[in-house]
């Protein structure tokens, strides 16, 4: 059975409390401390004009005014003192309470996206990014909105009810009684409608984040939208998702604004009330009828108590003010939450990836410097020993099922064999399962069933940074970073030099442009490169690849978006690219293809025709009509 909006907003607000707590405990206490001064600043003032009253004002109509301003100068000093502690207390409450929010929304931003670095490839594939930004911002902005204002409310509310209430309990038990009946309605008021507030609030947020999603799908794909005339459409889907979005915020912050009208009007009458009661019980006590307590009501209890009830009406009024807010804010938590326990990419690999030197008998060690060669350092847990393994590029996947849905297989029993140096090409239908090959191969999904073996090692076994490191990428979505073009090149190895970024810009091709930049290797890139054209950014992604100097490379139709002309020069970078390495190809023109050593061609997660372009031409099958253009991929 699903959890109601209650039982969920329990335990996430527990949770955000701790996290706060656990962070900032010893300055929430100098917080509380300083509201303990505030509160008991401002309860002293109904004190005082008690005292005033009962021991200045009243003397002083029989005795004469003379008899006034002793004393009354006496409490005015005291009063004052006790005041200038309020504003200090305030204000150290109010710079605390800043820094503690800041630092607290600046940690929730470094928790989420820490975690969002440890989550597999699935999680973004399943969650559109507009919906990911909406829980770093809508989601974020509504636990400030807890942290800044919500929680300060709530702690100096609960602190100033409680002293009200234990100065009001002193001065007439009856007249108490009269305000928790009313504080009991209060609260029950804010029950039922707070509730609603809830709600309410949870789907907004949830609407909030299909809203960015849409608008952000939108802004990315607004050329096909006009080539295919679809801005009616869109602004219908728009409305839709808007109007459902507008729902609700209509109707939580409609349940929101009532409360605190309908809190506020139960004071007033509360404080008629008071007022005809304190009236009632000082004429019963000049008729010894006292009813009133501990302690005899005079006319400066009245007065005090009355502005005690103004006061603790207010407060709690406050309290139920910040409802909505808390509502808000525990369905941000919620979602924040939920993005900090998704279950992080698994790696229980141990095998690395290490620099490769050769010892004076031929024996692969592991170096510190960089020499241009690799080996997989693997120790064996049975012995303690550990071997080495030189990195050839040698991919075996054996007899590998895969589903991203189970009900969907993707891949059947595919078998491919890639030795050192061969160039394997895969051609196919869209949905084949191409692209699936090389995302099993990089680990971003793990196999239902197989072996997949990476230089005779269980790739389960590699740890997955390593593996990774070992395999270049060149995909047809280029995506650069704002930054210098030196910098986006440099993204493929952190620690390359200048000179080696430069190298790798001549091998894929891409000096000569970078040169005719308006600050060359230093020009700023922003918008995914958005001032260069689609076979120059293609280029800083083959370079980006070359500075990494991996041993395998997975080019994923790194072509397939540019005219011929651009294909030819980001051909040739490719070329260059993949001398020496082993090299899986993606392709949906099959002219890319021509000189790899096997083409391996795909229909429905198998492989059904397997071997070079001659070979394959010969047997006059789905690759025959395929390049012949008697069947075209779709």
């Amino acid at each position: 059975m699903k959890p109601s909006v209650k039982e969920r907003r329990k335990p996430v607000m527990g949770r955000l409390l701790r996290y706060l707590f656990s962070h900032y405990k010893w300055r929430l206490i100098a917080v509380l401390v300083c509201v303990l001064f505030a509160s008991a600043a401002h309860v002293s003032a109904s004190v005082f004009l008690q005292r005033i009253i009962d021991d200045c004002i009243t003397p002083a109509l029989t005795a004469g005014y003379s008899s006034l301003f002793p004393k009354l100068w006496i409490y005015a000093g005291v009063m004052t003192g006790t005041f200038l502690l309020a504003v200090l207390a305030v204000h150290g409450q109010t710079q605390l309470m800043a820094i503690i929010s800041h630092k607290f929304l600046k940690q929730i931003r470094v928790d989420m996206f820490n975690k969002m670095q440890s989550l597999p490839i699935k999680y973004f594939d399943t969650h559109t990014h507009g919906d990911v930004m909406s829980t770093y911002t809508n989601d974020v902005d509504a636990i400030m909105q807890l942290a800044t204002q919500c929680i300060p409310g709530i702690v100096c509310s609960s602190v100033m009810i409680l002293a009200y209430l234990g100065v009001m309990l002193y001065y007439s038990v009856w007249l108490t009684g009269v305000v928790l009946v009313t504080s009991i309605i209060m609260v029950f008021v804010t029950k039922i409608v707070g509730g609603g507030t809830a709600r309410y609030f949870v789907k907004q947020q949830k609407a909030f984040g299909r809203f960015e999603g849409y608008i952000e799908e939108m802004m990315n794909g607004q050329k096909v939208v006009k080539v295919f005339c679809h801005e009616d459409a869109v602004k219908k889907d728009f409305d839709k998702i808007n109007d459902e979005l507008h729902v609700y915020m209509e109707k939580a912050n409609s349940y929101a604004n009532v409360l605190g009208p309908i809190v506020g009007n139960i004071g007033n009458l509360l404080y008629v009330l008071l007022a005809f009661a304190g009236g009632a019980m000082i004429l019963a006590n000049l008729n010894n009828l006292s009813l009133t307590g501990w302690n005899a009501l005079t006319p400066g209890v009245i007065v005090s108590f009355l502005a005690m009830c103004r006061s603790f009406t207010n407060n709690v009024m406050q309290m139920a003010q910040t409802v909505s807010g808390i509502a808000q804010a525990v369905a941000g938590a919620g979602r924040v939450f939920a993005l900090l326990d998704e279950t992080p990419e698994t790696d229980d690999g141990y095998v690395t990836l290490v620099n490769a030197a050769y010892d004076e008998n031929g024996n692969v060690t592991e170096t510190a410097e960089r020499t241009g060669r690799w080996a997989w350092r693997h120790p064996h847990s049975a012995d303690g020993s550990v071997t080495y393994t030189e990195v050839k590029g040698d991919i075996l996947l054996d007899d590998v099922d895969f589903a991203y849905d189970p009900e969907k297989p993707v891949l059947k029993g595919v078998s491919v064999f890639a030795k050192p140096g061969q160039r394997v090409a895969f051609v196919g239908s869209t949905g084949a399962g191409k692209t699936t090959i090389t995302n099993l191969i990089n680990r971003f999904y793990d196999i239902a069933d197989g072996k997949i073996r990476y230089d005779g090692i269980n790739i389960n076994k590699i740890k997955k940074a390593d593996l990774r490191r070992s395999l270049g990428m060149v995909l047809q979505d280029t995506n650069l970073f704002t930054g210098t073009v030196r910098e986006n090149i440099r993204y493929g190895r952190l620690d390359a030099t200048d000179e080696e970024v430069e190298a790798a810009a001549r091998l894929a091709g891409a000096h000569d442009f970078i040169m005719h930049l308006p600050n060359g290797y230093d020009s700023m890139l922003t918008a995914d490169g958005a001032n260069l054209s689609q076979g120059q950014r293609q280029l800083l992604s083959i370079a980006r690849a070359a500075v990494a100097d991996a041993p395998v490379m997975i080019m994923d139709e790194a072509t397939s978006s540019i005219d011929t002309r651009t294909e030819a020069i980001v051909q040739e970078g490719c070329n260059r690219l993949m001398q020496g390495r082993t090299v899986f190809i993606i392709a949906h023109r099959l002219s890319t293809v021509r000189s790899a050593d096997v083409i391996m061609v795909l229909e429905h997660g198998k492989i059904i025709e397997r071997g070079n372009h001659r070979e394959l031409i010969a047997q006059k099958g789905k690759y025959y009509q395929l390049y012949t253009g008697a069947f075209e991929l779709d």
